[in-house]
């Protein structure tokens, strides 16, 4: 059997993780002629005699890169402080290695003031989703994420729960034609939407973002693929919330989760490309590199940042509005906070730049919306300012396993069965969405106690996402 070569097979030769497995990696997608076996055997001599392989036309760029990589030299890159401050941590038991030592390495660059985890970490690249990192006149694009922006937004209505069950086939008509899924997929002539965000004027003044627009027009009011979705629910107030003027009761609520799409995602690759080219740190560190909010790149990409943020919230602005149109209904309250972006925020009487990848904000009195997984229940919460947490909360119940685990280890009878047993009706998702790839919500909450108060649980009843298992743009 010609089995593919992975990652680990290369770390078993000799490769160091970063780069070079990358490099010689994408060289075996090819295979150019060579089986498994043969693979191997080049691998394994071009990085013991790199030297002998400089003018071969399919490992050339690997042996060069290998050349390189030995010649390089401490001094050439920005030195991480050997003695860290520690970071905070929630749920720390429940929390996997990879993600605990990603960010150790984030508490060790020289820009770092403070970090938190928080329970629903898992690993990513650069910062680990779940991590928040404040620096001092520094932005990290990876830090940051790739979908820009991304946040969750909630609408609820002034309709009685009972109705949402008398009303389904109803709910699901609206649902499918309001909302559209999927990585590059958008809208086209009259079924586009048009919105304020659209002439900000970083549009003008950015070349690189200016080329983005017409992409972001198309893509305008639809939602990416991944964990992304559009879903109708059941919000249950146990009491009176005076702040939001909303009686004890149950509402039907609207819940949507999508970032800024393709034109965060372009926006989020090249400025991450060019921290790279100017900030040379360590292999382990890499993808946390830097620009100085001083510099030109600096400032473009936090306008750029900004901009995809708000483009982020327009989205969904444009589903909440026509989904509020088609039901006829009055919106009691609205609740809208994101993750995946960074702040200027005062910490310990400085300013800072507060990263937050997968995380919520959570200042005293903030509101924020913590949903668990299509069949756990969501949280309306309402932030405490726990400044050991740098004022932040989980953004959900994290994954407890990857997508491809997911795939390979849940079936789709599985997967009936589970939304069945929890009254819950799916349009779209693949495997890689069930709700056993997700932590527990309740033992999320339990370990940010001290972060967040709720308000109000929110259950899920009809969940709409991607249907191709396209992840993000």
């Amino acid at each position: 059997m010609n089995t593919p070569i992975n990652g680990n097979d290369l770390k078993e030769l000799g490769y160091p993780e970063g780069t070079l497995v990358g490099l010689a990696l994408r060289i075996n997608k090819k295979r150019n002629g060579y089986n498994r076996e043969e693979m191997f055997m080049h691998y394994k001599a071009v990085l013991e005699h790199p030297e002998k392989y400089i003018d071969d036309k399919v490992f050339g760029k690997l042996a060069d890169a290998i050349i390189k990589k030995a010649n390089e030299k401490p001094e050439d890159f920005i030195q991480l402080n050997e003695n860290p401050t520690a970071y905070s941590a929630y749920g720390l038991e429940h929390i996997e290695e990879g993600a605990r030592k990603q960010m150790e390495v984030a508490m060790q660059l020289p820009v770092t003031v403070a970090g938190a985890l928080m329970p629903d970490a898992h690993q990513g690249y650069g910062l680990p989703i779940g991590g928040v990192l404040a620096t001092k006149n520094a932005v990290i694009p990876y830090g940051v994420g790739v979908d820009i922006g991304c946040r969750m937004a909630l609408s609820v209505y002034d309709i009685p729960e009972f109705f949402y069950y008398e009303n389904e086939d109803k709910f699901k008509r609206e649902l499918i034609a309001h909302s559209k899924f999927g990585a590059g997929h958008g809208f086209h002539g009259q079924h586009k939407s048009d919105h304020a965000v659209l002439e900000n004027n970083v549009f003008n003044e950015n070349a690189f973002v200016k080329n983005l627009k017409d992409k972001a027009w198309s893509q305008l009011g639809s939602s990416g693929g991944g964990n992304h979705f559009v879903e109708f629910g059941i919000m249950e107030f146990e009491q009176d919330d005076a702040i939001l003027n909303i009686p004890k009761g149950k509402y039907v609520a609207l819940l949507t989760h999508s970032g800024s799409r393709g034109m965060g995602a372009t926006i989020a690759g090249h400025y991450t490309k060019l921290a790279k080219d100017t900030c040379k740190l360590p292999e382990v560190a890499k993808n946390l590199a830097y620009l100085d909010m001083n510099s030109q790149l600096g400032q473009e990409y936090w306008l750029a940042m900004n901009l995809s943020g708000d483009y982020a919230s327009a989205c969904h602005e444009v589903i909440h509005t026509k989904m509020e149109k088609a039901l006829g209904a009055t919106v009691l309250a609205k609740v809208e906070n994101h993750h995946n972006f960074a702040w200027k925020e005062m910490y310990n009487n400085e300013e800072v730049i507060v990263h937050r990848k997968g995380a919520t904000p959570a200042g005293k009195g903030v509101m924020g919306i913590i949903p668990g997984s299509m069949t756990a229940p969501g949280f309306l919460v309402r932030g405490k300012g726990e400044e050991n947490a740098i004022n932040s909360a989980s953004h959900g119940a994290g994954r407890q396993m990857s997508r491809t685990k997911a795939i390979k280890s849940i079936t789709k009878t599985d997967m009936q069965t589970i939304l069945k047993d929890h009254g819950v009706t799916l349009i779209g998702a693949g495997l890689d969405e069930a709700p056993m790839a997700y932590k527990d919500i309740h033992q999320v909450m339990a370990a940010q106690q001290d972060l967040v108060d709720v308000v109000a649980k929110f259950t899920p009843k009809m969940v709409r996402m991607a249907e191709d298992g396209s992840h993000e743009d």
